[in-house]
């Protein structure tokens, strides 16, 4: 029964989209428009650049941010501001592009921008820690920042999404926001899909494309449905277990790309069970990585035994773990625990654990329900709750134990982002509630440090000193997987930031 709801969920999801992609050509006819569809596997309901967690604007090719990470380099480059530069860096001259205008013909400015970024900061807490700006000034096509310390690294915060830089006069944020990318908003249906049209007067030059339609699905299976059926032309993250029956179509390419992604399992050290370290080394004691990568993801993925891939400078040679079921039990027991009657308790009562995940990454909820069946093991209830925008649960609610999340740990070539989001009192991302005063004085040392090696060296540290606490767990890093159909869209680029996706390079046969 539940494999034919499935099924009937998945046939309606397609019959959307086939209709809506046949009302198209219909109307198109012989000279439809150059255009794509990409689908892409979380939903948002707004498509304010600033805090929007799914990064649509920036991904759907409607707004840009100062500054630009390169994919192979992992070095940032000018975008939207053409040079910067500080000599103690805590006092910023950012030169802006003076050929730049928004798509509704007003000239990105100084004075736009400054607007831009103070509203990120506004309505954005996260950000406003992020930057840790305390003033800006405008003169001509300069902006002058002063952040609250010397922070060597921020231009490398302004790569972040919720900075994109829109016009703020232009009220109507949640449906049609106001950029300077490649795409303007045409119409925006919450759930569902944004359609695009090309602006015309791009400053980077008009995209080859005329119309693009970033659309939603959070089934993985319907995703992989939508693109062997050409409802959709670029399918982000199908499902895993489909990869080889579209390799084997006529047309169809499958990339699979390493990411700066890790797969974690975020524990909240405000609950009783999980403040001692002994219990959180027993949660990851329990994690079967190899068996995860290799029945889950196929293979697409790196076995993880901290937050960065192994290829980074910053990422430790860390001890040999022992792991298992046996290993998990000893280290219960010295944290006061015994296995009664079939049941893991203490004081007589029973450990029990309530695990968030949610399906738009489709491998976190299976990553789940392993990891419950192996705590079952050892008489530990694990109860799973689906949720559907993890960061906004996690951070509202404070009644979980566990979440498997996934984040991106280096989206800029270096450990700051995750160490300040994750681990620093005021980080964005700092679900678990880590406050732990050695650990804030270390990240705070990196954030004034300015030579990559010493910031490898200390972020190294940092990691090593995570890991013995065991603030959180590190499950693997996925490979990012896209199919598209390659007779079809040319100058597709599967990136490892995950950021930039319709751009004005991208075309069609």
């Amino acid at each position: 029964m539940k494999k034919l709801l499935v099924l009937l969920a998945a046939l309606a999801t397609m019959a959307l989209i086939l209709s809506a992609c046949s009302e198209s050509s219909a109307e198109g006819g012989e000279d439809a428009a150059k255009e794509v569809n990409l689908l892409f596997n979380f939903a948002t309901n707004s498509l304010d650049p600033h805090v929007d967690t799914s990064y649509v604007p920036l991904r759907a090719g409607i707004a840009e941010t100062l500054v630009y990470l390169n994919d192979e380099t992992l070095e940032i480059e000018p975008w939207l501001a053409e040079s910067w530069s500080s000599e103690d860096g805590q006092n910023w001259t950012f030169k802006l592009r003076e050929d730049v205008t928004f798509q509704n013909g007003k000239p990105m400015d100084g004075e736009a921008v400054k607007a831009s970024l103070e509203r990120a900061m506004t309505d954005n807490i996260a950000i406003k820690n992020a930057l840790r700006i305390e003033s800006i000034a405008v003169e001509g096509p300069e902006l002058t920042i002063t952040t609250t310390m010397p922070f060597p690294e921020f231009p490398s915060e302004l790569v972040h999404p919720n900075t994109s830089i829109i016009d703020v006069s232009e009220t109507d944020f949640i449906n049609k926001p106001i950029g300077t990318g490649p795409f303007a908003v045409a119409s925006f249906t919450p759930g569902t899909a944004v359609d695009l049209v090309r602006f015309e007067g791009y400053w980077d030059g008009a995209a080859k494309l005329e119309k693009a339609r970033f659309s939603f699905n959070e089934d993985a299976n319907a995703r992989s449905l939508a693109l062997e059926s050409k409802g959709a032309d670029i399918v982000f993250r199908p499902e895993v277990e489909t990869v080889e029956q579209l390799e084997a179509i006529d047309g169809v390419t499958v990339e699979s790309t390493s990411t700066f992604r890790v797969h974690q399992m975020t524990m909240n050290l405000q609950r009783e069970s999980l403040k001692d370290v002994h219990v959180r080394q027993a949660i990851d004691a329990l994690i079967d990585r190899d068996m995860i990568a290799e029945t889950i993801l196929s293979g697409h993925a790196e076995v993880a035994t901290g937050p960065f891939p192994s290829s980074f400078s910053f990422a430790p040679d860390y001890p040999e773990k022992k792991r298992g079921i046996d290993e998990a039990r000893k280290l219960l027991e010295q944290a006061g625990y015994t296995e009664q009657d079939g049941v893991m308790q203490k004081d007589g009562e029973p450990l029990t654990w309530t695990l968030l995940t949610y399906s738009a990454r489709a491998d976190l909820p299976l990553i789940a329900q392993v990891f419950q069946s192996d705590a079952g093991q050892l008489g530990i209830e694990v109860v799973i709750e689906q949720i559907e925008i993890p960061e906004e649960h996690m951070a509202a609610n404070r009644d979980w134990d566990l979440t498997t999340y996934s984040n991106l740990t280096a989206p800029r070539g270096d450990a700051g982002y995750y160490l300040n989001a994750t681990y620093h009192p005021d980080g964005a991302l700092n679900f678990s509630g880590a406050d732990d005063n050695k650990l804030t004085a270390m990240i705070d040392e990196l954030n004034q440090v300015v030579g990559q090696e010493q910031r490898s060296d200390i972020a190294e540290e940092i990691a090593s000193y995570v890991d013995e606490q065991m603030y959180n767990s590190f499950v693997l890093h996925p490979n990012t997987l896209v199919a598209y159909n390659s007779d079809k869209v040319k100058n597709w680029t599967t990136t490892r930031s995950e950021y930039y996706m319709l751009t004005n390079e991208l075309d069609v046969e």
